[in-house]
Parts: C-alpha cells; sequence; structure tokens
C-alpha cells in the first residue's frame, strides 16, 4: 500500500470531511497537502454559491492532512482564520496547505483554496496545536 492510500485509510474516519461533504485527498507529502471537492447542490447556499461552511471544512481537512499525514505528532486546529475572495466558478474545489512553521508545540499552515478554473476562491490561515 502507497503512503498515500494509507493516509487515505486513516482519514476515512473523519466521516463529515470525507462521507458528509465528499473531499478527497489528492497528495500529501510531510508538511503538505492538496484536497479537493466535487461541488454539488448541497455545498450551494442560497446564492447558489459554495457554502463558507463547505469551503471552511475543505481548507480544515486539508491542513489536518498536511500536519498530520507524515507525522507521529498529533496536532489540532488551535485557531483558524479564513478570507473569502470570490465565488467559486466551476465545479471543483481544490485546497492546498502548506506549513510555515512545525514547533515542537505550536504550528502555523496556510491553504489557499481555488477552483478548476484557476478562481482564488479563499485563503485561511491555521495554527494547530501539538497534543502531549
Amino acid at each position: 500500500m502507497s503512503a498515500l492510500e494509507e493516509i487515505r485509510n486513516r482519514f476515512k474516519n473523519d466521516h463529515f470531511a470525507t462521507d458528509a461533504a465528499g473531499i478527497v485527498i489528492d497528495s500529501a507529502e510531510p508538511g503538505k497537502a492538496v484536497c479537493s471537492l466535487t461541488l454539488e447542490e448541497r455545498h450551494m447556499n442560497e446564492n447558489h454559491v459554495p457554502m463558507g461552511g463547505a469551503v471552511f471544512t475543505l481548507a480544515d481537512f486539508t491542513c489536518a492532512i498536511a500536519a498530520n499525514g507524515y507525522s507521529e505528532k498529533k496536532t489540532v486546529s488551535q485557531h483558524a482564520s479564513i478570507t473569502f475572495l470570490a465565488p467559486a466558478k466551476g465545479k471543483r474545489l481544490i485546497a492546498e496547505a502548506a506549513s510555515l512553521r512545525d514547533g515542537r508545540t505550536t504550528t502555523l499552515y496556510t491553504v489557499d483554496v481555488r477552483d478548476e478554473l484557476g478562481t482564488y476562491v479563499a485563503h485561511g490561515t491555521i495554527n494547530g496545536y501539538v497534543l502531549g
């Protein structure tokens, strides 16, 4: 089994992200991850654009994969901030998370969310806390 398959298998129990939202882990390496979400009616708000909660869930889950995919440490979100930049125009959202700092007790990640057409949908920063 490849490392990516092992990570997908390990995170399949994150049912909200994988089952309810339908997020897929596309790639992972230490401190980085890419996840995607094919947009469906269930992800849309009243204005028929992806609901902020769907975009945020994608960003948060992608950060979790980047922080925990290749690590023996368990990192949880301590603080998250997201700025919504534009409504998605495409049918698929892609999030890329990257570590800016991986400390002994805290971490800092950035997450960029775009659609498959290149629309920059959201930018987030997530501080993580490393559990003892």
